[in-house]
């Protein structure tokens, strides 16, 4: 279509310029993936309009308007005409512009405008592209009217009218004051959109943050001020705790924060929360809200953090993040990449800061994290660098200590092993004998902790976990105490080799490893060690499986020699008559080794009632 193009609008139809290039913006019912973008697009274009009039009134490119109060942009609903109208005092339009960037789809506003002026103001920013938003009306409209009057001089008001064909008009306007007036005809089922309730929702949603006031009918509607673009030394506690409160109602305090604050090698922008989670890795909590140019733009930003920070909460705000056409999903680019290294960073760095000079708030909120970290650290060597002089655990007695800490209070005791635990309850009676013994356990009892571990050792070629049910440390072993060695000559065997057969013919089980020692505790009669390589095997197994690893047969029955009732079973077991006696306190001192590693099998907890109340009534009897 040939057109003369000039400033001031004559009476004239015509046809919208439409080609392979920018045929999909006329598409409007499969450009965008959600309809009610539209108002994000609109507003979005009247920002735009504000900070180019500011822009070029602050050069001298033109008339600066000396009586004007304030930058705003008005939405204004007619429920029972089902219109709705966005009005904005920004730079305004020329039938030259409405052709340019209307008619002629294919041209961009937005860009030829940072062409021709570069401005140095960040928050001046052009947000989309004019052409390409403001086709997004038709989603919801069936017709739009667009009044205009250009902030140039002798500029004249125009009308536009479109009903979402190809057709338009252009003609002269009513408009007497600068700017833009775009009116939606709403379509007969999209009444929704003249609701007040349904449009202050959506203009909270998407454009809460955009510096110029937003109406709507006169209200108030938006925020006006995102906490990221603050200064971080210009904020308090306080602040981001009220600014939390305020993205999500209701929640309970976060954990801490990441204040990101970045202009190269891109530019963004955040604040990061992280917050109290109700069971381990619980992802429902962890929603990154991404801006561009303080414009809401998606929650889907699953490209932009690694996969161990998607629990996190807050919002980023990057003109520089690469966005599809619609701009509801991330490009898969290496852009992209860099800012979710960068983010892991920062996290990192504030890791490592509250550790350093914050410990004691670290230790509080470790819980709340550490299977997070851990994952990181699995998952990426550059984290584990950055974060692992800040790794702390638990203690049996409520300390935290990092690795190089146990390793240095427990040198001479621990012969170089992180003895932990995995069940503080199951390992009471373990735990009485180290804390006797004055050796610090470790307590690793989240679902990663066994896979961690594995991986430090692989780090840490030095150092070796251990937990506390898979050896008797020598520190625990009573040397001075004398060990039955001598060997009976009707027998062959040593007086400890005899008790373990009786053990083992008691039990019925020949195959069971059987090992007698003298402990320096003598309150434990028997206990139940594994061998820590099979344990792990065993867990592995049954993770990998999808189920417990249920009873574990791969063990060794540990019987303490000073203890009472062992001495005493030695000396029955020397009777002839005292065989059932004996059978009855093998089996009970087994199962009770058992029972308390929480490893007695359901089949055979009513054998274990039944031989105790037999020990009791021999106790009856003997009395």
């Amino acid at each position: 279509m040939s057109e003369t193009i000039t400033n001031n609008p004559t009476e004239e139809k015509g046809t919208i310029s439409v080609n392979m290039e920018n045929i999909f913006p006329i598409i409007k019912k499969f450009l965008y993936s959600d309809k009610e973008i539209f108002l994000r697009e609109l507003i979005s274009n009247s920002i735009d309009a504000i900070n180019k009039y500011k822009h070029l009134a602050l050069i001298g490119e033109v008339p600066k308007d000396e009586n004007e109060s304030e930058y705003v942009v008005e939405v204004t609903l007619n429920k029972d005409e089902n219109t709705m109208t966005i009005t904005d005092n920004g730079i305004g339009l020329t039938a030259e512009e409405v052709k340019r960037y209307i008619n002629q789809v294919a041209f961009s506003g937005a860009e030829e405008f940072l062409k021709k002026y570069k401005s140095g103001n960040e928050n001046d920013q052009i947000i989309g592209h004019f052409g390409l938003g403001f086709y997004s009306s038709f989603m919801v409209a069936k017709k739009v009217v667009i009044n205009s009057l250009s902030c140039q001089e002798n500029a004249e008001a125009i009308r536009w009218e479109c009903d979402g064909t190809p057709e338009f008009q252009l003609g002269k306007g009513t408009k007497n004051k600068r700017g833009t007036e775009i009116t939606l005809y709403l379509a007969d089922d999209e009444k929704e959109f003249s609701e007040e309730t349904r449009v202050k929702h959506l203009i909270k949603k998407y454009c809460d943050f955009l510096p110029y006031k937003i109406t709507v009918d006169g209200v108030q509607a938006n925020k006006q001020k995102a906490l990221w673009n603050e200064q971080p030394l210009s904020l308090k506690k306080e602040d981001y705790l009220d600014f939390y409160d305020y993205l999500y109602p209701f929640s309970t305090e976060p954990l801490f924060w990441i204040h990101i604050n970045v202009d190269y090698p891109f530019n963004l922008k955040g604040i990061l929360y992280f917050p109290q989670l109700t069971h381990e890795l619980d992802m429902s909590k962890g929603h990154i809200k991404l801006y561009s140019n303080n414009v809401y733009v998606s929650e889907n930003t699953h490209e932009l953090l690694p996969r161990f920070l998607t629990v996190l909460q807050g919002g980023v705000d990057s003109p520089d993040i690469p966005l599809n056409v619609s701009r509801s999903m991330l490009q898969n680019e290496p852009h992209v990449r860099k800012i979710s290294s960068h983010i892991s960073k920062k996290v990192a760095d504030r890791l490592k800061d509250m550790f350093n000079k914050e410990r004691e708030e670290y230790e509080k909120v470790w819980e709340g994290i550490q299977a997070f970290v851990k994952v990181g650290m699995m998952e990426d060597d550059k984290f584990y660098d950055q974060v692992k002089e800040a790794i702390i655990f638990k203690t049996s007695d409520n300390k935290y200590k990092t690795l190089e800490e146990y390793l240095k209070d427990n040198k001479e005791k621990a012969e170089g092993k992180v003895f932990y635990t995995s069940d503080t309850e199951a390992h009471a009676n373990y735990l009485s004998l180290f804390k006797e013994q004055g050796i610090d356990v470790i307590i690793l009892d989240t679902f990663i902790d066994s896979h961690f571990i594995n991986f430090l050792e692989m780090k840490n070629t030095e150092i070796k976990f251990s937990r506390i049910d898979s050896d008797i440390s020598d520190t625990m072993i009573d040397k001075d105490a004398k060990s039955d060695i001598i060997v009976d000559p009707e027998t062959n065997k040593t007086g400890n080799e005899a008790l373990e057969e009786v053990f083992k013919s008691s039990l019925n089980m020949p195959n069971l490893q059987v090992k007698i020692e003298n402990l320096k505790s003598n309150e434990i009669p028997g206990m139940i060690v594994f061998s820590e390589q099979m344990r792990r095997m065993h867990e592995m197994t049954g993770m990998m499986q999808q189920k417990d690893p249920g009873f574990m047969k791969d063990y060794t029955l540990i019987i303490n020699a000073n203890n009472p009732i062992i001495d005493n079973l030695k000396k029955l077991s020397k009777e002839k008559d005292k065989s059932i006696e004996v059978e009855l306190i093998c089996n009970h001192v087994h199962e009770l080794a058992l029972l308390s590693q929480k490893q007695l099998p359901n089949d055979k907890m009513s054998k274990f009632l039944e031989r105790s109340n037999k020990i009791l009534e021999l106790l009856t009897k003997s009395n």
